[in-house]
């Protein structure tokens, strides 16, 4: 087995070596030739756009932010072939109730499918890397921008920009591996992305904790290599403005990306680093959220009989099988009487967005379960619903499932706490560490106390009770925590989104130029 495990490791550095070489000549080829830089331009690299999730929000508030605060930076768009700029703005104001100008050149990309996980069944993610660093190529032949803004995750476009003379800055929702994912490879724990045939194989499970580690270890140099000596080296590798969006994803990061260890100090936003030659900067920036709109809902008009609601796009990692379960489970527990007979009423609404075949596959798959599961009558099934469609349901929801494990923020359970709709999150993540957290009130007599704003679950059994208990709440203490969810949501409000996501790019936006 020693023997076996070794020639593996062999040929998974190799791999490895390949991939860096083969990175490192698309580099070479960046420097060649590209054309000459546009001046003033500030270029989003999001291949997709048009599609309708938080990413998309976060994408939009952005560039609301620079059209408004600094209306002379020019916006551009990388962003699959066969999208206008028309089109954007529209679902932007469609989807998200964004309204934008149609002042934005967009720039095709040809060859999108390069970073879709599904091209690549094994060794996913250096063949999404791959991918990454030649689309990014293919932008920057086609547009090169003063300022590269990578608002998906592509740190592999990082060195790319950099020799192409841009000033580089990214938002990170989460990083591209982590350490819970190798913690889970390790304990040989079967999820969505680590199979039971890898699970159950300890040589299956040494292969891939080998990938996974040797990968962080390439992702961390690509992401931030700042204590190298060399500051040639060093600026080219670097993001210039790195933001990211909780918590969690701001520990990862300091472990990951090199130069961003120890924490010095920290502000409402901004976390300095010490990288021993210079600070490196993290912004703190959280996802924008329409709370605003949202509060206007009343907290005393609920439906009956009353209904759950789920917001997520579906895919695999949102694990809707685990609410389909949690809720005939729940249904299945619920004795006689007032408080049983609400959960036998209750429905579970699931709004989300199909991307392609494979979503409206699995979505299909799911109503399947549903039948097996014998709750086909209580769910309803709300498919690229609208933002009014959206504002409607969460009025009379009472209460809104996630069950998406290490969500690196969770844009949808701020939602539903802003609607006044009492969140039953999954307890990791951005839901743990930022949103679903007591609430300090205060109450007669100037003194206060905190009030649960939610309910974190991490099994099929703890989701059922969250669910039985939600549904059990007499309407004062509903209220109660629902006001006390709706206060905290006021942390991520579009406006403080803007106003931070200024502050942290500000440094590297083209200047305005002086007029004589």
């Amino acid at each position: 087995m020693s023997l076996q495990m070794t020639q593996v490791a062999s040929t998974v550095v190799v791999l490895l070596l390949s991939i860096c070489i083969g990175i490192a000549a698309q580099i070479w080829t960046v420097v060649r030739k590209l054309p000459n830089l546009k001046k003033g331009y500030v270029a989003f690299f999001h291949p997709f756009a048009d599609g309708g999730g938080g990413g998309e929000r976060v994408l939009w508030c952005a560039v609301k932010a620079l059209q408004e605060q600094t209306p002379h930076v020019k916006v551009a768009i990388y962003v699959r072939e066969g999208v206008s700029s028309e089109q954007l703005v529209k679902e932007a104001s469609h989807r998200f109730n964004i309204s934008l100008s149609n002042d934005i050149t967009v720039v095709p990309l040809n060859h999108t499918s390069l970073v879709l996980p599904e091209r690549y069944p094994r060794l996913t993610l250096l063949g999404q890397a791959w991918g990454a660093t030649k689309l990014g190529h293919e932008a920057l032949s086609k547009f090169v921008p003063e300022v590269f803004i990578d608002t998906t995750g592509w740190a592999f476009t990082f060195p790319l920009a950099r020799l192409a003379g841009c000033r580089v800055a990214c938002y990170v929702h989460y990083p591209t591996v982590s350490s819970d994912m190798i913690s889970r490879v390790a304990s040989g724990k079967q999820t969505y992305n680590n199979q039971a045939s890898i699970a159950g194989s300890p040589l299956k499970s040494f292969i891939k904790l080998l990938y996974y580690r040797l990968f962080a270890l390439l992702y961390g140099v690509v992401g931030a290599c700042s204590q190298l000596s060399d500051q040639a080296v060093r600026d080219i590798l670097t993001s210039q403005a790195t933001m990211v969006n909780s918590s969690w994803t701001l520990g990862h990061l300091q472990n990951l990306w090199w130069g961003h260890g120890e924490r010095t100090s920290t502000s409402s936003t901004i976390t300095a680093v010490n990288t021993g030659s210079r600070n490196c900067r993290i912004a703190l920036v959280y996802p924008p959220v329409d709370t605003e709109d949202l509060k206007t809902l009343p907290l005393d008009s609920r439906s009956t009989p009353p209904y759950i609601i789920s917001l997520a796009q579906f895919r695999p990692e949102k694990n809707h099988r685990m609410q389909l379960e949690a809720f005939a489970l729940a249904k299945k527990r619920a004795v006689a009487g007032p408080k049983g007979q609400r959960v036998l009423e209750a429905r579970l609404k699931l709004v989300g967005g199909c991307r392609h075949a494979e979503d409206n596959a699995r979505l299909e798959d799911l109503k399947v379960l549903a039948h097996d599961l014998g709750v086909h009558q209580s769910v309803d099934w709300c498919v690229n619903a609208s933002y009014t469609q959206l504002k409607g349901l969460l009025a009379g929801a009472v209460a809104g499932i996630h069950t998406m494990q290490d969500e690196h923020f969770g844009i949808c359970v701020v939602e539903y706490m802003a609607a006044g709709v009492i969140p039953l999150a999954h307890n990791s993540g951005g839901p743990k560490a930022d949103i679903v957290v007591p609430v300090l009130q205060h109450v007669a007599g100037s003194s206060s106390k905190a009030v649960s704003s939610g309910y974190l679950a991490s099994t099929v059994e703890e989701y059922a009770d969250a669910i039985s208990q939600v549904l059990a709440l007499e309407e004062g203490a509903r209220i109660q925590m629902a006001a006390a969810a709706r206060s905290h949501a006021d942390t991520f409000s579009t406006e403080k989104f803007m106003n931070s996501f200024m502050s942290a790019i500000g440094p590297v936006l083209p200047p305005l130029e002086k007029k004589f």
